[in-house]
């Protein structure tokens, strides 16, 4: 089946002003996709790591990107296709809680 990585990006202030009932009943669909087999987490602190041509290994604490909102968390799900893929997330919390999700296509590299 194929697998799909998934980032969440959502910040306290959306997360607040979303209906009890509406952020409840996310976190319920959430327990629900790690009860069938979902890996997911929150975000952690990130570091970058370059090593230009194989010589030296660099880090850098933070985000290599920017965006809007934080990213909150990922996850690795399996779905038939996009579709159900997103049918999934539509009803996470950051997707629900005035964020975004993205859903990225998890490719076999050879």
């Amino acid at each position: 089946m194929p697998k799909f990585v998934t980032i969440g990006y959502g910040d306290r202030e959306g997360y607040d002003r979303t209906p009890v009932a509406v952020r409840d009943a996310a976190h319920a669909h959430d327990a629900k996709l790690q009860k069938n087999g979902v890996l997911m987490g929150i975000a952690g602190a990130p570091v970058q790591i370059r090593n230009p041509d194989a010589a030296q290994v660099e880090t850098a604490n933070g985000p290599f990107m920017t965006s809007s909102l934080p990213v909150a968390g990922f996850a690795i799900i399996e779905a038939a296709d996009l579709a159900e893929a997103i049918e999934m997330v539509s009803r996470t919390p950051c997707a629900v809680a005035h964020g975004v999700v993205e859903v990225w296509p998890l490719e076999q590299s050879s």
